[in-house]
Formats: C-alpha cells, sequence, structure tokens
C-alpha cells in the first residue's frame, strides 16, 4: 500500500511538472517565431509572441480554416473573414482574467470595426448557457463560437488549448500575426492592430513612423 501511494506521488509530481512547463513555454519570450518553414507555411505553434509584439512578416505561416457553431447556433467559417484582420480571443465564463479582457476587447472592436478588424471569440471548455450569460452581462457583440471540446484550438497545431485567455491575430493575408498566451492589456491589442492596419497585404509598413 506504501509503495502504491509513492507511486502515485510520483505520477502526481509528473504530470504537475508538465503543466508546468506547458505554461512556461506558453508564456515565453523568445519572439514567438514559428518552428522552420518560414513565411507562408502552416502555423505550428511554438512560444508566445511577447506582449505588444509582432510576429516579423516574413515569418509569419498560414493560419488554418476552420469552422463552427456560434453561440446563437447559426454556422461559421474562417472564410467568411478573408482579407481582414482578425482577433480570436479563446476565454471561458470561469476564467476570472477574461472577466476583464472581455470587455477592453468589446471596446477595442467598435473602435477598430469600420478599419477592417474583426473579431472572433472562441468559448471553451464551457456551457452554452453560462458562456451566453457573460456575452450578455458584458455586452459583448462580436460573436463566439461555442467550442466545450476545444476544437477549434486543435486547428492551431501545437498551439496550448488549455491555457485561457489566449490571443491569435490573423493579418490580412491569412497569416499568424500573433499568439498571446496570457490576458492582452487593452493599450497593447491597440498598439499591435495599428501596426498590422499599417501593414499592407504583403506585410509591409505602408508608413513610416512620424519624426520625433
Amino acid at each position: 500500500m506504501a509503495e502504491s501511494r509513492a507511486t502515485r506521488r510520483t505520477v502526481l509530481k509528473t504530470g504537475l511538472a508538465a503543466v508546468a512547463a506547458l505554461a512556461v513555454a506558453g508564456c515565453s519570450t523568445d519572439g514567438g517565431i514559428p518552428s522552420s518553414g518560414g513565411g507562408g507555411g502552416d502555423f505550428d505553434f511554438t512560444a508566445a509572441t511577447p506582449a505588444g509584439e509582432l510576429i516579423p512578416a516574413e515569418s509569419r505561416q498560414t493560419a488554418p480554416a476552420f469552422a463552427g457553431e456560434l453561440l446563437d447556433g447559426s454556422d461559421f467559417a474562417s472564410s467568411s473573414l478573408a482579407e481582414q484582420i482578425v482577433v480570436v480571443n479563446f476565454w471561458g465564463s470561469w476564467c476570472a482574467p477574461c472577466r476583464v479582457e472581455s470587455p477592453e476587447f468589446q471596446a477595442v472592436s467598435t473602435d477598430v470595426a469600420d478599419a477592417g478588424v474583426s473579431f472572433l471569440g472562441v468559448a471553451v471548455r464551457d456551457q452554452r448557457q453560462l458562456a451566453q450569460a457573460f456575452t450578455d452581462d458584458f455586452a459583448i457583440t462580436y460573436p463566439s463560437l461555442f467550442d466545450p471540446s476545444g476544437e477549434i484550438a486543435l486547428t492551431f497545431r501545437g498551439f496550448p488549448a488549455n491555457v485561457v485567455p489566449t490571443t491569435i491575430l490573423i493579418d490580412r493575408d491569412n497569416r499568424v500575426a500573433g499568439v498571446y498566451v496570457s490576458a492582452v492589456a487593452e493599450e497593447d491589442l491597440r498598439a499591435i492592430l495599428q501596426e498590422l492596419l499599417a501593414e499592407d497585404p504583403s506585410g509591409t509598413p505602408t508608413t513610416s513612423p512620424p519624426d520625433d
């Protein structure tokens, strides 16, 4: 019996260590550069993008196509957002940081709606009724996919689907421009969206920064 308890403790410690390692990797600030394959390849997550930064255009990889059901029961396909900048935010009604982040995302989405930026929530590991109540309570007007099993996250290969909140930015060329494995501050979100809006479809800045 003592040996059995010791074995269980060893397994538990190993599991906790694995979870901790994932959290550290997800919050890494090593640049968030995708794995080998270069720009234009299919997306393969290796590390989080540092707060307030974007993946360099030449290192961005193609975002996967995905589809699902929105909270209101209607069908959704990512192809409907072609040639737009897209903010994909993974959240849950049970997630405390999401209660701070979601209203800020709503404010930003309202301000950039006419600039070609779309927001899409993904409610994960949640109940539909609770997720809908969350969006109602915070007056979230952009749509959210209902994805209790995390299938949408799995389309982004290697993406740590169990870390919530997380945000993926997709540029006008349908390439992943940022992966933030933590809550995103409103000022950081506004800044990185302005950078993406200043790019032409090839990822090149269209305007020079103002002189000091």
